[in-house]
């Protein structure tokens, strides 16, 4: 028997239920591409900035020293918290959708507004708004993500989406080796092109997005359950037709009571008084990953150029491996998170990530790795640490009710960044710049010390959310 005849009566209110029983399709696969793509320009924002760092310090550009341009970075991740926290805000108002257009909208004319800065306040300043419109898509696109993707598929789903920044990382990098190449571009174009490339991609993106709904979920907790039931009843006919057989619903679901917003007095009363361990929980993953990644990746090529002389144009060929270890993590051990579980893949991802950092540093300081082998180090470390770092946006997204899920995603980025994450590119620059290794090595050992206390802190707190229903997960607060 098909879908129609197995809905229950109040079909709007068996949403999740129906959402959660679709087999995998073509919907599935376009969430996917349109989500993913923001990562990927991510990726590519941020690579390029590691990138052109050599270029920047150039007397015929910008003539910044190491420690402007992990500022300049730095800004960029300021902005990514700040728009995060604000758009966050507006995405559980105002809806998913709506905001993909705003923040798309801020990160095309911000990216593209970097390739004519004149100095490092024109730069600093562009490259907040920039992070302020990535920032503001990364709480949109995992809110869509929880809410569209069945449970059973989640964590694999959830994972690969967050991976996919590397392919705009492997992107970038191809870019860097083209555009940096001064026998092709002049020292002072080269960057600039790489930069105002950002915007020109993003444009894909509007394309592609026309085709995703609003999700159901949102739409129905706020009063608009006509659109919601249309939305979910299309894409069912649409897998009907496919071919596929839909699943019973059970006809005993549970009644949302519609909601304009959410106060933010019931904000941080369920973070702090009906979640307090959750809460510790996902700020201690989200600060340790962001120091992690933001302190190595960020100051990526200054490492390979002052430790290991490594001209600026040939950077790229140095981060091509390192995005494919990055890619590959996800890919390859997403599908653990659903059928292994959340705990035990942090604990492992975690744990790995700090132990092949400690192994890596303590190699670069007894000066016993090259430029290669360097990379090849890298590589294998953030196999797992992207996993890990794409299982703590994961954890965050699925461990909070539905009202608030997109804020709270922006509240614990925010924190994340703010705490591990803004100030790193800014310390390991200044690191790098001393010349250094048992510095440089400092740094790699409090990265790593941060991410060891995260497994252990989900050794003690860790969630078991694999295969379970958001809702079973975390109940709607308009849940009577």
């Amino acid at each position: 028997m098909g879908a129609r005849a197995d809905r229950p009566e109040n079909s709007a209110a068996a949403l999740p239920a129906r959402l959660d029983r679709l087999p995998w399709s073509r919907f599935h696969w376009l969430v996917v591409t349109a989500l993913g793509i923001t990562w990927i320009l991510d990726g590519l924002e941020v690579t390029i900035a590691g990138s052109v760092a050599g270029a920047l310090r150039d007397e015929r550009t910008l003539g910044l020293s190491a420690g402007q341009v992990g500022f300049a970075n730095s800004a960029y991740l300021a902005g990514a918290v700040l728009g995060a926290l604000f758009f966050g805000w507006l995405t559980d108002r105002w809806g998913r959708k709506r905001l993909f257009t705003i923040t798309l909208g801020l990160y095309l004319l911000a990216t593209a507004a970097t390739a004519f800065s004149w100095d490092l306040a024109s730069l600093a300043a562009f490259r907040f708004l920039t992070g302020a419109g990535i920032g503001g898509e990364y709480s949109a696109i995992n809110s869509a993500i929880q809410e569209l993707v069945p449970a059973r598929r989640r964590g694999w789903t959830d994972l690969v989406i967050n991976g996919s920044f590397w392919i705009g990382a492997a992107m970038a990098s191809g870019l860097s080796l083209l555009l940096l190449d001064e026998r092709l571009f002049a020292a002072d174009l080269g960057w600039r092109l790489a930069f105002f490339g950002g915007a020109v991609i993003g444009l894909v993106i509007i394309v592609l997005r026309r085709f995703l709904p609003e999700s159901p979920r949102w739409l129905a907790l706020h009063g608009r359950a006509d659109e919601a039931e249309r939305i979910v009843s299309e894409i069912e006919s649409r897998i009907e037709a496919s071919g596929h057989e839909l699943a019973p619903v059970d006809p005993n679901a549970q009644v949302a009571t519609p909601r304009r917003s959410t106060p933010l007095g019931e904000v941080f009363r369920t973070l702090f008084r009906t979640y307090p361990g959750r809460t510790v929980y996902c700020l201690g993953l989200m600060s340790a990953q962001a120091f992690f990644y933001n302190a190595i990746f960020f100051t990526y090529a200054m490492m390979l150029t002052d430790f290991y002389g490594v001209p600026p144009g040939q950077v790229g060929w140095y981060i091509l491996p390192f995005a494919a270890g990055n890619v590959l993590g996800p890919l390859l051990l997403g599908h653990f998170f659903d059928s292994w579980g959340r705990r035990p893949m942090i604990i492992l991802t975690y744990g790995m990530s700090a132990l092949l950092l400690t192994l890596t540093g303590l190699a670069f300081h007894e000066g016993m790795l090259s430029a290669a082998t360097q990379t090849l180090c890298w590589s294998i470390t953030f196999f797992f640490a992207s996993a890990a770092a794409s299982s703590a946006y994961l954890t965050v997204a699925e461990s909070y009710p539905l009202e608030i899920r997109a804020l709270t995603i922006a509240i614990f980025y925010a924190l994340g960044t703010g705490l591990g994450g803004v100030a790193a590119p800014w310390l390991f620059g200044a690191l790098i710049e001393s010349g250094s290794r048992t510095q440089v090595l400092g740094g790699y050992l409090l990265g790593a010390g941060l991410m060891a206390a995260a497994a252990l802190l989900t050794r003690i707190s860790g969630l078991a959310n694999e295969r379970k229903p958001l809702e079973t997960v975390a109940k709607p607060l308009s849940w009577h």
